[in-house]
């Protein structure tokens, strides 16, 4: 199973540190090598020429004042006068024969078998050669210091790595506990209670900038689950009514005391309905699309899309209460949104005024450079001053009647409207008005 994060970075800072140490005691052994290799030979020059400062020549041959320890087989010293051995210590004939062989050669160091290490230093007179001093020293010493220095920075290095890891092992623990923390609290907020967010302010840092990015995510989800659940209340809504219409009508139709006059007007009706659903769904998905898709450079012509959305509710009026429908104005004038939205936008506030007006509804086409505005007017009683806002809100119908005095819908078709005009830049208000219902649409020029 693959680590997860902590145990990832634990295992990165390990091996920072261990290699840092490997290289450390590397270097600190590599140092301490050659000091004791230099203060070895260090040692083995001053003796060997303490040696050649206590000779005496006389009459051109050599002389010792004083002999030198026999008995020290650590720092041993060999005298030769011309070949022959004028004083040496016991040392072993294995470094008596290598001795034997430094006697006639140059000035040269050698190290032995037997861990000592050889200085032969000739003696001379002008160009004579009279002997030869051979100073030694054991190694033993230093090569047990470089053992115990070794081991112990080895050791030293595992220490010091173990309590590098628990170190970091905890600091990372403690570093990273508020993650663990947020993200608990993400999940659990994200399941039960989409309100709760960290608040931790602008992105200052890692964690900050974390808080921000999960606020953000359950800002999208609460969006997304709040789109969801108003989708579904107003499918609920919008469907309820014409499906309980259908039932009805469809059950008229097959009762014994249905003619075949009522059953084609039930039949109709129920078409009729049927269409009503229709519209319905197709209002509730492109709500549903526009809030979830990125703007792609739509562009339609303002006056086509009002004419389009006019002749769909127009047939609904001229069956209900012949009402006319004129679209004024917008000839070359475009909107930055996709004619399918345009429609769907204007098509329940059209709706709403075919409802409310007694003989005449009117589309107002204009705006300016930056916007298309909508103006819808009826000749009904228009929206009360405490209603303009009011019947925007989903389930919500507004006070006065329909011209049959009945109050129709389902008060979702302009909260939809408003929704749908959002979504695409816009903005759908109810306009104060002793004259009728007028009602403003504004969206994107394009």
């Amino acid at each position: 199973m693959r680590p997860g994060l902590r145990g990832r970075l634990l295992a990165a800072v390990i091996l920072a540190v261990g290699l840092a140490l490997a290289l450390t005691v590397l270097a600190f052994n590599l140092v301490l090598g050659a000091r004791l290799d230099a203060d070895a030979n260090g040692l083995l020059s001053s003796r060997a020429a303490a040696t050649l400062d206590s000779l005496q020549i006389v009459d051109g041959r050599l002389r010792v004042q004083e002999a030198p320890d026999a008995g020290n087989v650590d720092q041993p010293i060999w005298i030769f006068a011309g070949r022959r051995l004028v004083e040496a210590p016991r040392a072993g004939a294995h470094l008596d024969r290598e001795v034997q062989r430094l006697a006639a050669g140059p000035a040269r160091r050698i190290d032995t078998e037997s861990s000592t290490r050889l200085l032969s230093l000739p003696v001379t007179r002008g160009t004579r050669r009279l002997g030869t001093v051979v100073a030694g020293v054991s190694l033993s010493p230093y090569e047990r210091s470089e053992r115990v220095a070794l081991i112990g920075s080895l050791a030293m290095a595992l220490v010091i790595l173990f309590a590098v890891g628990l170190a970091g092992r905890w600091l990372l623990r403690a570093g990273l506990r508020p993650v663990d923390r947020m993200s608990a609290d993400a999940a659990e907020w994200s399941e039960r209670d989409l309100d709760r967010r960290f608040g931790l302010g602008p992105p200052r840092d890692e964690f900050t900038r974390l808080g921000a990015t999960l606020d953000g995510l359950l800002d999208r989800l609460s969006a997304s689950v709040r789109r969801e659940q108003r989708f579904s209340a107003e499918l609920s809504h919008e469907l309820r009514t014409p499906l309980a219409k259908i039932r009805a009508r469809a059950q008229l139709a097959l009762s014994d005391r249905a003619d075949e006059e009522e059953v084609r007007a039930t039949l109709a009706s129920s078409v009729a309905e049927t269409d009503r659903l229709t519209r319905a769904l197709d209002a509730l998905l492109a709500a549903a699309r526009q809030e979830t898709r990125t703007p792609d450079g739509y562009s339609a012509d303002a006056r086509e899309a009002a004419a389009a959305a006019a002749d769909e509710c127009g047939s609904e009026g001229a069956v209900e209460g012949r009402v006319a429908i004129d679209v004024i104005g917008g000839d070359g004038v475009r909107v930055e949104v996709d004619q399918d939205l345009i429609e769907r936008i204007l098509h329940p506030v059209i709706e709403n005024a075919c409802r409310h007006a007694r003989s005449r509804v009117e589309i107002h086409v204009g705006g300016d450079p930056s916007e298309v505005c909508y103006l819808v007017t009826d000749d009904g009683k228009g929206v009360g001053q405490g209603e303009l806002r009011r019947i925007f809100e989903p389930g919500v119908r507004g006070g006065s009647e329909g011209r049959d005095g009945v109050q129709n819908g389902a008060g979702l078709g302009l909260a939809l409207a408003r929704r749908l005009a959002r979504a695409g830049g816009g903005e759908v208000e109810a306009l104060s008005s002793e004259a009728g219902g007028r009602f403003s649409i504004r969206l994107p020029r394009g």
